[in-house]
């Protein structure tokens, strides 16, 4: 067989080789960037890594001489090892100086039906960067929750969307879980950061007017709020599984992933623990759907089409209008949300 035809036949093989070595060397190039924190150590090691990375790609698309390929590859084979055992030493840790909404890790302790919170967060928030710390202690009688909520709060368009699910109590007590990133005090919120090991995960239980209010009022959000049709056994299943999930986090430490470890895939995971059948779908990704997934599989109040509920759930104006008449919040948010029952709006 000619060279010719030699070439011919192993330039499928070369461009797809080449093509996940761009893939491998984007991957690492971000990698390095969200994880070494010196500049100059930063750019440095990234030059390294693209230049081993854009040499291998030169030897598959046959720019360079034959014994220059051979010697690439290995300088290539070894610097993904490297990279490799480098990754492999990234440990999750509790053990940072945190951001102060994230300071403090949340601690269950469970006898029978009463239930002990240890640092729920009531910041008093007057915006983003305003505000009052106060972590308190609370107790909850199981055989009193009625209710569990989905919240949802929009901040970077239609798709995405924080998942929040607030539980509610006789008497008018709430309290919200929330699996959000946990942040050291220099650093802010990557998506991209998210996906290369850059934060711990923390499950943080709050009361509404923190948590939901802050994304409402202080962040302008676009928050939602959907009632959940589900039995009071599996209410009462689904928050002791975001207890569990506490203590099993407190215990040990998980890196947050933008994609396979969020606020919307522990609410899936966890529901599934209760209705194992749950099918897997695109909307789990895209969060700011997931709302619509529920509708879908008829958790969300009966006899309304989506587009109805969402409207209706829609809280901004209402959690507005609450600052300005001093209202109890809670109850001015649910004013007009389906299946939420009289008394739970009206003092």
């Amino acid at each position: 067989m000619s060279k010719v035809r030699q070439k011919a036949r192993h330039l499928p093989v070369r461009l797809v080789t080449g093509v996940a070595v761009l893939l491998l060397t984007a991957w690492g190039a971000l990698a390095l960037w969200h994880q070494v924190p010196q500049p100059a150590v930063r750019w440095f090691t990234l030059a390294l890594w693209a230049a081993a990375g854009l040499s291998m790609v030169a030897a598959l698309t046959g720019l360079l001489s034959r014994k220059s390929c051979n010697f690439t590859a290995v300088v290539f084979v070894s610097a993904v090892a490297i990279l490799a055992a480098w990754w492999s030493t990234l440990q999750p840790s509790h053990h940072r100086l945190w951001a102060d909404d994230v300071a403090q890790l949340l601690e269950a302790r469970i006898d029978g039906d009463h239930v002990q919170l240890k640092n729920v967060r009531n910041f008093e928030w007057r915006s983003e960067t305003d505000y009052t710390p106060r972590w308190e202690n609370r107790t909850y009688d199981l055989t009193r929750l009625r209710s569990a909520d989905l919240v949802l709060s929009y901040w970077m368009g239609p798709h995405i969307a924080h998942t929040l699910v607030s539980f509610g109590f006789d008497g008018g007590e709430r309290v919200v879980f929330s699996l959000e990133i946990r942040k050291e005090r220099h650093e802010s919120f990557s998506a991209i950061g998210g996906f290369f090991r850059q934060f711990e995960q923390i499950l943080v239980a709050a009361d509404e007017r923190d948590i939901v209010r802050t994304r409402s009022n202080a962040r302008g959000e676009a928050v939602y709020l959907y009632r959940l049709q589900m039995s009071q056994a599996n209410v009462r299943a689904l928050f002791l599984e975001y207890l569990h999930a506490a203590n099993e986090l407190r215990r040990t430490p998980r890196f947050y992933n933008t994609l396979t470890s969020n606020c919307t895939t522990i609410v899936f995971e966890l529901a599934r623990l209760i209705a194992p059948a749950l099918p897997a779908d695109y909307r789990l990704l895209l969060s700011g759907h997931f709302a619509e997934y529920i509708h879908d599989l008829h958790g969300l109040t009966p006899g309304h089409r989506y587009a109805e509920l969402q409207a209706l759930g829609h809280i901004n104006e209402r959690a507005l209008a609450s600052d300005a008449s001093g209202d109890d919040f809670s109850m001015s948010i649910r004013q007009g949300v389906p299946g939420v029952p009289a008394d739970e709006v009206s003092p």
